[in-house]
């Protein structure tokens, strides 16, 4: 099996911890350079500094807000001037904040539509010049299980996470013949700070422990058991390689089996 991805540039967003940095330390441990992306400069430094260098890769990091699309396509761009063009792009976006579907003010929709899939857009006409020209691309979406089945009070990023989906599945019919693919990987309750921050407030709200919420979380997983990030950083890494040249348009849960549907 391929996974060699030794003369390949990555652009991993998101990446200053959590899933977008083990997706980062992945696609570098298979030969990758990989430039980093997240506001943070301090931590993004830590995870470029652990990054693999074992076969000679340059890594680098952008500091940057990706909710500015303006100042995401400058940053980009410019690294891509300097640097080269990518062949792999891990569009990874926080979700919105939770709440009820029919109570969240219509501008909280208009502000998550121009974070998730306008500065994806606008980032994607950067990338894709390269991607073609190398007769290579791998587009993987970071999203949620929400794309299969809707998650209670997550009204405002379920709507958006569905409305990438397509935008993806859509991308995914029209850039097949340029060797481009573009997948989304769907996180279920992984082992990250923003699953410990939800459990925290999760217990803050309901009045129950930390324990309590976590046995509650973790009945509804098959596996009996919270993913670690680097499990989900497999499946990207496999989906970026060579070896996964013919799967293209797919959602792919990473959840240990607790979606409630195929």
């Amino acid at each position: 099996m391929n996974l060699d991805l030794r003369g390949k540039r990555a652009l991993v967003c998101g990446a200053s911890q959590g899933l977008g940095a083990a997706c980062a330390r992945q696609l570098a441990s298979q030969g990758a350079s990989v430039v980093v992306l997240a506001r943070t400069a301090d931590k993004l430094k830590d995870v470029c500094g652990n990054l693999s260098t074992d076969q000679g890769q340059r890594h680098g990091f952008l500091a940057v807000d990706a909710n500015d699309a303006v100042a995401l396509v400058e940053a980009v761009t410019t690294e891509k001037e300097q640097g080269g063009a990518f062949q792999v792009w891990v569009n990874n976006t926080g979700g919105p904040a939770p709440g009820p579907a029919h109570l969240a003010e219509p501008a909280a929709y208009a502000k998550a539509f121009s974070q998730h899939l306008i500065s994806a857009q606008s980032l994607l006409q950067v990338l894709l010049p390269g991607m073609r020209e190398a007769g290579y691309g791998r587009i993987l979406n970071v999203l949620s299980t929400s794309v299969k089945q809707p998650i209670a009070n997550l009204g405002v990023s379920n709507t958006m996470r569905a409305a990438v989906a397509n935008w993806a599945k859509t991308l995914a019919g029209e850039l097949a013949a340029d060797g481009i693919t573009v997948n989304n990987v769907l996180p279920g309750m992984t082992r990250t700070a923003r699953l410990d921050s939800l459990i925290q407030q999760i217990a803050q709200s309901s009045g129950r422990s930390v324990e309590q919420v976590t046995k509650g979380m973790l009945g509804n997983i098959p596996a009996g058991r919270f993913a670690e990030p680097e499990e989900f950083a497999n499946t990207v890494g496999f989906l970026a390689s060579p070896a996964a040249a013919f799967i293209n348009g797919t959602s792919i849960a990473v959840d240990g089996g607790s979606t409630g549907c195929m």
